[in-house]
């Protein structure tokens, strides 16, 4: 399911799903792309917003070829807990962000957590992200 990154010369952009005003604001920094097809790369995830468009979006950009990395509001990372654990992958890379109205939780983030197990192991790795 994930590419395996050959050190290739072309650009990446970076994919984003979060809430409107954590993609709005990437947007500005000039992040946001809408190619032929009328595709993008961002998903701005609202009330009406369905946990099937959430997955499809994070399936969507995990598999497209100019993507390099997939930027995450944790508490949306959260709905789709289950695909973000599963990925294995290292291009794209996923990170998950805080929220405007949710803080960051380390503890929560998979990608954090699985660092952290390679780091300090595995039985040392949760303790040390609960540390100040």
């Amino acid at each position: 399911m994930s590419k395996k990154f050959t050190g290739s010369a072309k650009s990446l952009c970076i994919a984003l799903i979060g809430d409107e005003a954590t993609v709005t604001g990437m947007l500005l920094t000039g992040m946001g792309e809408r190619n032929k097809k009328g595709e993008t790369n961002f998903l701005i995830v609202g009330k009406d917003t369905t946990l099937g468009q959430i997955e499809t979006a994070f399936k969507t950009y995990i598999e497209r070829e100019d993507v390099g990395i997939i930027l995450i509001s944790q508490n949306i990372a959260e709905m789709i807990r289950n695909l973000v654990a599963e990925y294995e992958g290292v291009v794209p890379t996923i990170l998950e962000i805080p929220s405007k109205d949710v803080p960051y939780e380390a503890e929560k983030d998979t990608i954090l957590i699985k660092a952290a197990r390679i780091l300090y192991g595995s039985d040392a790795a949760e303790a040390k992200l609960r540390e100040p």
